[in-house]
């Protein structure tokens, strides 16, 4: 027995060093016992970059979605639907007015019994376009046919300028995703500078009242414009420069609308690096 023991100790050493399948089997084993400490610390790694790499545009595509989803609902969906119903499909402007305002009156009605508040977009549409209900019998004299075009647009100037002598100004709702972008830093730094909790909340609300008396007068300008013009100039120039009236108008408002939204970001922004980071999902 004592010759024995340290022939096979010696054969076990040499078997190691030479790389037999004992020793490789107590490597594999040795490895195995290593490798969950070395694979976790590899998947916070991967965790704290690759995965929030690849999870954070999404959230932020998600977040960008969801913050013009109700412009996209309330405005767009219908004045598209009319366009598309009467343009396209031939259908009467009164049919198409009349199916172009199911959404904004069901989403008028939603908004009255869920959550308890008027959605004033969807609100401002459905009158809009039960205006244009009541002007589609206006027929056979062209100028009191394109004067009722300017008639809307103007509704939709005196409503802009009446939320802001309420203090409620109805373009903000349209300018916010274009300034928070879906970002969720960016959307609660808007609403705390907009619900007063912010250093920065009057100047704030002095631009955001502005912006949207901008867009207030410019439509109720173009109103004026496009009705005076329609009694006055030769139907046949009015049949075109109505078009440029409301083109103008646009475009004078978002030039001019930029001197009250620039400061709104940059208070935006500032209120945002602020605020703490949120907490990892």
């Amino acid at each position: 027995m004592t010759v024995v023991t340290p022939i096979r100790q010696r054969k076990a050493l040499l078997g190691r060093v030479a790389g037999s399948p004992d020793w490789r089997h107590d490597a594999g084993r040795t490895a195995r016992r290593e490798l969950p400490a070395e694979a976790a610390t590899m998947s916070q790694i991967l965790t704290s970059t690759g995965t929030t790499t690849a999870t954070a545009p999404h959230a932020a595509t998600t977040s960008t979605r969801s913050a013009y989803a109700p412009l996209a609902v309330d405005v767009l969906a219908p004045l598209g639907g009319y366009f598309l119903l009467h343009s396209a499909l031939g259908l009467s402007q009164v049919a198409a007015l009349g199916l172009a305002s199911v959404i904004p009156a069901a989403r008028t009605v939603l908004g009255l019994l869920r959550e308890r508040r008027l959605n004033t977009w969807a609100a401002l549409m459905l009158t809009v376009n039960l205006l244009g209900l009541v002007l589609a019998g206006v027929t056979g004299d062209a100028r009191l046919m394109i004067a009722k075009d300017g008639l809307l647009s103007g509704a939709v100037g005196l409503a802009v300028l009446a939320s802001v002598a309420a203090g409620r100004p109805l373009m903000s709702g349209v300018l916010m995703p274009f300034l928070t972008k879906g970002d969720r830093l960016r959307t609660a730094a808007w609403e705390r500078l907009a619900g007063g909790r912010a250093a920065g909340s009057r100047a704030f609300r002095r631009h955001e009242r502005a912006f949207s008396a901008i867009w207030g007068l410019a439509l109720s300008g173009e109103c004026a414009a496009r009705v005076t013009g329609a009694f006055t100039l030769p139907v046949s120039t009015m049949a075109w420069l109505s078009t440029v009236f409301l083109v103008a108008a646009i475009l004078v408002a978002a030039v001019l609308g930029r001197a009250a939204a620039d400061p709104m970001e940059k208070l935006v922004r500032a209120e945002a690096a602020a605020l703490p980071e949120p907490a990892a999902a």
